[in-house]
């Protein structure tokens, strides 16, 4: 039977699974709804799924929500080649998603690595996508000293963290986290999200997950196995262990292999604002917003046509997830208020 909306009880159609031509050879999307385009992106290490909660709500608000699987993840391909996972692939993905699915234009939001693809998407292609929203993971235009150099320098002697090692140098060492994942997926996947999520976070004085010690694993610092973030049942976390245990992790974790690719591809945007219209929802707990708040700063410079910007009080990092009512609000009225 057709779903219903909490707000207006218009009757929505139930999603439908697809998969479509794109230079990655096929990626597989879930639709619902109809009238202008929403594409959804999730990040690391997440899937369509992760937007189950906005896509009954935006079709019933007039919109056609299609979420993707991002290459490498669930049923989309998972090229071989680690440079297959690029910025400018992924964008390439997008932009052919919007043409399989017959528009010209799509407003295209992403949260986590979503975020940070769904703003390269509007920068590098603004023909395609006429707005972006942002969720968790603050705009910084390309530039800037190389990453590597910048991760491998979080573990100054002098510094807070001296001789830790940030997540993303350890992802970047290609089988070292597939190594600690992928004997236990369901554990490791339900450690990371209590990690970050606000209700189960480790409490500040305690050793940062975003850090690993020297001979150690990422999940020595996650929270005490057995309690789950009140956002995610044990369902839920059926679906995205499932997908991970077929597909193993080196898909999703190649994003994190490709970021000085990144820096070199985009030299010649060193520095762009996004113009389109913009939205940020960020988590007050999230260090995304914490560590990046600068970024956040600069705003008024690096996404000028910024029309709604929220910091959600008591969130952590997977806010579509952990507030999805509020979330759903704050989306669904900046799109209706967006030109067009």
């Amino acid at each position: 039977m057709p779903q219903t909306s909490a707000t207006d009880h218009r009757p929505v159609q139930e999603p439908v699974h697809r998969l479509v031509s794109s230079p990655a050879g096929r990626i597989h999307l879930v639709e619902q709804g109809s009238g202008p385009l929403v594409l959804l992106v999730h990040g690391f290490p997440e899937s369509w799924y992760s937007w189950r909660h906005q896509m009954p709500a935006l079709a019933a608000a007039g919109f056609r929500a299609v979420a993707i699987d991002v290459r490498g993840y669930g049923r989309s391909s998972r090229p071989d080649a680690v440079e297959a996972y690029r910025m400018l692939e992924l964008v390439a993905d997008n932009v052919a998603v919007v043409e399989a699915l017959g528009e010209r234009s799509a407003v295209i939001v992403g949260h986590d690595w979503g975020a940070t693809i769904a703003a390269h998407s509007a920068l590098l292609r603004p023909d395609v996508f006429r707005a972006v929203g942002l969720l968790s993971v603050p705009y910084t235009p390309p530039g800037g000293p190389k990453p590597s150099e910048v991760f491998a320098g979080m573990s100054d002697p002098a510094g807070p963290f001296a001789g830790q090692e940030f997540y993303v140098s350890y992802f970047q060492e290609a089988g070292r986290a597939e190594a600690e994942i992928e004997p236990d997926v369901r554990g490791w996947l339900a450690g990371l999200y209590a990690a970050l999520s606000a209700d189960t976070m480790p409490a500040p004085e305690a050793p940062d997950p975003h850090f690993v010690a020297p001979g150690g694993r990422m999940r020595d610092r996650f929270p005490a196995a057995g309690r789950l973030p009140s956002w995610l049942t044990e369902e839920d976390l059926d679906v995205y262990a499932g997908e991970f245990e077929r597909t193993g992790l080196t898909g999703a974790l190649n994003r994190y292999r490709n970021m000085d690719r990144d820096w070199a591809d985009l030299a010649g945007h060193r520095g762009a604002p996004i113009t389109q219209p913009s939205l940020f929802l960020g988590g007050g707990l999230d260090a995304s917003t914490t560590w990046l708040s600068d970024a956040i700063d600069a705003y008024p410079a690096t996404l000028p046509g910024l029309t709604a910007s929220h910091l959600l009080d008591g969130c952590g990092h997977w806010l579509q997830q952990e507030r999805p009512e509020e979330t759903n609000r704050l989306l669904t009225e900046w799109l209706a208020a967006l030109p067009g």
